[in-house]
Parts: structure tokens; C-alpha cells; sequence
């Protein structure tokens, strides 16, 4: 993930899509990790002041020159998709898609990666922890958590939100799993019927965490389970925007 140039406050200034960003990004990736190529090199974001055609053909630059064997986006729009794979093929989308997130489906992206035979890399699967372990209030977060600054977990949002998980919960416990459990295998139920590869991408702080997130593969989704989850927590239930206001112009670029 290449991220974003940041000035020394909370925020990133700009995109980031400047290929000669991009390229410093890359090599200082290349070097961190001691590696002569890179797996997989993501841009973060799509940069409104440089053209997705132009970012693109800075990272396809890295590939030609086996700096990294294959490039991807970030939270892009499905039209920004679809230019940057005609310069250059795109191995994978990443894109937060949850229980409570559901805007690559009504934005487009998951039609997108499936026209161009892409993969789709589903970040914050767990809702932020929404939908892992006890949800913390506002003043129970450390300094450091990103959650204190995001809508769904202040005021009447949380509320809401809460009773959404509880409904979820039912769900999970009539297929003998975890919460968490869940919400891991429901992207990826989600796009095999989409006939898209989703790979969700949860965190975990403890082997146990780890494990238990592993399992999450053996949960079998049916058709009907999936719209029973669809009627209990429909898209657009869950309460308050997933980044804040200010910066959610920067998603669906």
C-alpha cells in the first residue's frame, strides 16, 4: 500500500498518485522489506488532482521493471477502475465492504472487478471491531483510536448500530459461529454468488483471534441465509457514515 503524504497532522494533504510518489513509495517499501520485488503494490486512494491513467502508468512502470509483479487500487470509483485496467491490468480492488459497509455493491465496484476478472481485497470486514469483540463507548477508547473519530460509534449511531449487531448475533449463533465469524465469511459468500474472489483482510491481536478468524472459512452461506442478513440489516442500515464527514470526499474518486 503506497498511503498517502501527510503534513505532520491526522490527515493525509493530498492523494498521493503522483507517479514519482509512487515510485519513492515503492522503492522505499523494497528496502524496508529487505526484497528485490514486491508481490502486490496498492495505491491508496486516487489522487483528484492526477489522472488515474497517469498513476496507473507509474506503477505499471514498477512492474516493467520487476519492482513489484503486480499493482492495484484503493477506494476507487468503478469508473476510475475501469480506465486505469486499460492502461494497465489490475490485479485487485481493495475496498472496505462489510455487514454494515455495502457501497461496493451499490457503487459499482464488485460489477467492475468482475467484468475485468479482478480480485477484491474487503478491508475492515469487522466493522471496525463493530462486529467482533464488546464494542467500547467514545471515552473508553485510547487517545490513538482511529474509532473515536468515526461517526458510528458516537451519539445515536452507536444505538442504533448496537441493535443491529445484536440481530446479527442470533444469525451467527443459528450457524454455531462467532460474530466475527460471520462477518468474515458473509464478503466472501457475497462474492462467490457475485462471481467475484473477495478476500477478507481481518485484523487479529491474539493466535486465538487468528484461528478463529481462520475457521470462518468453513461457514457454508446458503442463498436464503444471505437474504434473511439482508432483510435484518438491509444496505444502508447501519447508522452515520464510515469515515468522517471531511473525508469522505475522498472515497469514490
Amino acid at each position: 500500500m503506497s498511503g498517502s503524504p501527510r503534513d505532520g497532522s491526522s490527515d493525509a494533504v493530498r492523494g498521493g498518485g503522483d507517479p514519482r510518489y509512487l515510485r519513492q513509495t515503492c522503492e522505499q517499501s523494497l528496502n524496508n522489506l529487505g526484497v528485490e520485488t514486491l508481490d502486490v503494490f496498492c495505491m491508496s486512494r486516487v489522487d483528484p488532482n492526477v489522472p488515474i491513467e497517469e498513476s496507473v502508468g507509474g506503477m505499471a512502470e514498477l512492474v516493467e521493471e520487476g519492482k513489484t509483479r503486480f499493482i492495484s487500487l484503493s477506494e476507487c470509483s468503478a469508473a476510475s477502475l475501469r480506465r486505469g485496467s486499460a492502461v494497465h491490468p489490475l490485479a485487485s480492488l481493495q475496498m472496505e465492504y462489510s455487514l454494515f459497509s455495502h457501497d461496493a455493491e451499490e457503487q459499482g465496484q464488485i460489477d467492475g472487478c468482475k467484468e475485468l476478472g479482478m480480485a477484491m481485497m474487503a478491508y475492515a470486514v469487522l466493522g471496525r471491531g463493530m462486529l467482533s469483540a464488546q464494542v467500547p463507548t467514545v471515552e473508553e477508547m485510547a487517545a490513538d483510536d482511529i474509532r473515536a473519530q468515526l461517526p458510528r460509534f458516537h451519539g445515536t449511531n452507536i444505538e442504533k448500530n448496537l441493535r443491529l449487531r445484536s440481530a446479527l448475533e442470533a444469525v451467527a449463533r443459528g450457524k454455531s459461529a462467532t460474530l466475527a465469524q460471520l462477518a468474515i465469511a458473509w464478503p466472501m459468500a457475497r462474492g462467490s454468488r457475485a462471481g467475484v474472489f473477495i478476500v477478507p483482510i481481518p485484523g487479529a491481536k491474539s493466535r486465538k483471534h487468528l484461528e478463529e478468524n481462520v475457521r470462518a472459512a468453513d461457514i457454508a452461506l446458503t442463498s436464503d441465509d444471505l437474504a434473511e442478513i439482508d432483510r435484518m440489516v438491509p444496505p444502508g442500515a447501519a447508522s452515520g457514515t464510515r469515515y468522517p464527514t471531511g473525508q469522505m470526499h475522498r472515497l469514490n474518486v
